[in-house]
């Protein structure tokens, strides 16, 4: 074989032992190797002629049944990629136009996407992000890395980290727990997915809160659970409507989302009766927590329960960036045996990376620095907008929220009744402004009006502006004319 063959050779196989085969896919895994090899053919017209390796050979490689092997080879025998030599194995076959790629057409660069718009809500200002410190502590993580970050992981996340959130919520949120109960997470969806997988056996309802967070109904019924919508009123979710037969219910107690109204302790205490009463879980969605404008933030439902049959769930996307991906579960103790269980079966879909990094920059009293700016600013901001928003308010109901990053505002009967909340927000992303419509996160029947004006991501000059373009858009409205 020529210097240049066996480099053909040695490559055409590099590429085969990389294969990536998906063991928990819906397709089998010797289709997936038919259609991996497959397309290795098309890509190297060079490879033809060459050996492949022995069945044996390559399942060992790939960690497959030699009987995987075989019927991918056999299936692309039988289409003519490969062929056999009595006693001499399966070679690739020869002078076939069609293993080599096809001519590529012009490319189309793929637009960039669109900058945020106001008043676009759930959205933190990038621009106050410690840019430099945290590249610092990204550095100093991976440049030489702890050694047991290059082993296997623990499914529930680094440890450091996990120290570091145990510790952030008992200073800021008063809850009791163990870094041992702490479960690191990609966010709230994979946290309501591993939940519903873990612990709530298939089928079993949840109840959830409406107007809520537009797309959990969805992921509910993507795990096998049933959501129950319940609509909220001025004190959030009433426990005295609770299905019996409900498994889990869903809250945002310390700050309802989308309303920003707060559960009251009496509301509260029922909750937790409730759910002691008909062993029921409670996922308390800490939903904006740490943005309290006046006094500190609220106690959680998590800690009044002392963690006996409510799972916490928190996440950095708000307090940090959207595209850290990282949040967090704080769960009894009781359950962690289930959750690890589940975890040994999926593995994290949280990425590591991170969190070393975001543990070092919590223990260095940064991130709580960071927070307290941030604090100062969406306050000044959300004061700002109010003032801005003032011209309108014979039809909007205008008011301070204690916290949050965006405010609910309701529409004025007069103004009601001339327009729905959903067609202000359509036209005012004509008028190139994102304006969500209260009524958009509702299921049930008859959405209370109202809109999300999302302050937290934009400075004050963009919050004039923006007012003032609504101011346009609203006035012949407020005034009565169509």
């Amino acid at each position: 074989m020529s210097n240049i063959n066996k480099k053909v050779h040695a490559n055409f196989n590099a590429a085969l032992f990389a294969l990536c085969l998906e063991r928990r896919g819906a397709r089998p895994l010797h289709a997936q190797l038919t259609d991996g090899l497959r397309e290795l053919l098309r890509a190297a017209p060079e490879a033809a002629g060459l050996r492949l390796p022995a069945s044996r050979v390559l399942a060992e490689e790939l960690s497959v049944s030699r009987m995987t092997v075989t019927t991918a080879y056999d299936q692309l025998v039988a289409e003519g990629y490969l062929v056999t030599r009595q006693g001499g194995g399966t070679y690739v076959a020869g002078e076939l136009p069609h293993l080599a790629p096809p001519t590529p057409g012009p490319r189309k660069t793929p637009e960039p996407p669109r900058p945020w718009r106001p008043f676009q809500p759930g959205l933190p200002d990038q621009s106050l992000f410690p840019h430099r410190i945290w590249a610092r502590h990204l550095d100093r993580a991976w440049r030489q890395p702890d050694p047991a970050l290059l082993d296997r992981p623990d499914s529930f996340g680094w440890p450091a980290l996990r120290a570091a959130i145990a510790s952030h919520l008992s200073a800021w949120r008063g809850l009791d727990c163990t870094p041992d109960q702490v479960l690191i997470t990609s966010g709230a969806g994979d946290g309501f997915d591993l939940i519903g997988r873990a612990l709530l056996p298939h089928g079993a309802s949840m109840a959830i809160e409406d107007p809520g967070w537009a797309t959990l109904e969805h992921t509910l019924r993507g795990i096998g659970i049933t959501p129950v919508a319940l609509r909220v009123d001025g004190e959030g979710l009433d426990p005295a409507r609770l299905p019996q037969d409900c498994a889990a219910v869903n809250v945002t107690p310390s700050r309802h989302y989308p309303t920003g109204v707060a559960m009251p302790l009496a509301r509260r205490l029922a909750l937790l009766d409730w759910a002691h009463r008909v062993s029921a879980l409670i996922v308390e969605d800490d939903y904006d927590s740490e943005f309290r404008y006046q006094g500190q933030p609220l106690p959680a439902l998590a800690g009044l329960d002392g963690l006996q049959r409510v799972i916490y769930m928190g996440s950095f996307s708000k307090l940090l960036s959207p595209a850290l991906r990282i949040g967090y579960l704080v769960v009894p103790e009781a359950l962690i045996s289930k959750l690890r269980a589940t975890l040994a079966v999926t593995g994290s879909r949280a990425s590591l990376v991170p969190q070393p990094a975001l543990a070092a920059f919590m223990a260095s009293g940064e991130f709580a620095t960071h927070l307290r700016r941030m604090r100062r600013t969406y306050a000044r901001r959300q004061a700002h907008l109010l003032d801005a928003l003032a011209p309108l308010s014979d039809c909007l109901d205008l008011a301070p929220d204690p916290s949050g990053m965006h405010l609910c505002i309701g529409l004025r009967p007069t103004l009601a009744a001339r327009i729905t909340d959903s067609e202000i927000s359509r036209r005012a992303a004509e008028a190139g402004l994102t304006l969500r419509a209260l009524s958009s996160h509702s299921v049930l029947p008859d959405p209370p009006q109202g809109l999300l004006f999302g302050y937290a991501g934009f400075d004050e000059s963009q919050i004039s502006a923006a007012a003032g373009d609504l101011c346009t858009l609203l006035a012949p409205l407020c005034a009565g004319r169509s």
